[in-house]
């Protein structure tokens, strides 16, 4: 008996081996500005990104000394929600926040 996965689709004659692959990844980025708090930076990394207080504190202390930094990697489809969720808290927040994604 074969693999499950590596057994003929019906009518196409590609194998689902051939068919799976794995997800394009993205990685999400908070950028420096001069308005945002720190406190507010955090807590975003706490809220969206899921981070403990300790290691959001260190992302945002990359943030703030080098321009950027990276909250973590997701498929397209969670990074474009974090991305959307956090511009959306800094400005009902009044923040300028800017969040992007790069593939990784």
């Amino acid at each position: 008996m074969s693999h499950p996965r590596e057994q003929e689709l019906p009518d196409s004659g590609v194998s689902v081996e051939e068919e799976v692959r794995e997800p394009r990844m993205y990685r999400v980025l908070l950028h420096n500005d001069d308005y945002t708090t720190m406190e507010f930076v955090v807590k975003v990394l706490v809220v969206v990104f899921h981070k403990q207080e300790n290691e959001a504190t260190q992302i945002m202390l990359r943030v703030h000394e080098t321009g950027v930094g990276i909250c973590g990697e997701y498929t397209a489809e969670v990074a474009e929600v974090k991305v959307s969720l956090v511009h959306r808290l800094a400005r009902e927040n009044g923040y300028p926040l800017k969040c992007s994604m790069e593939e990784v």
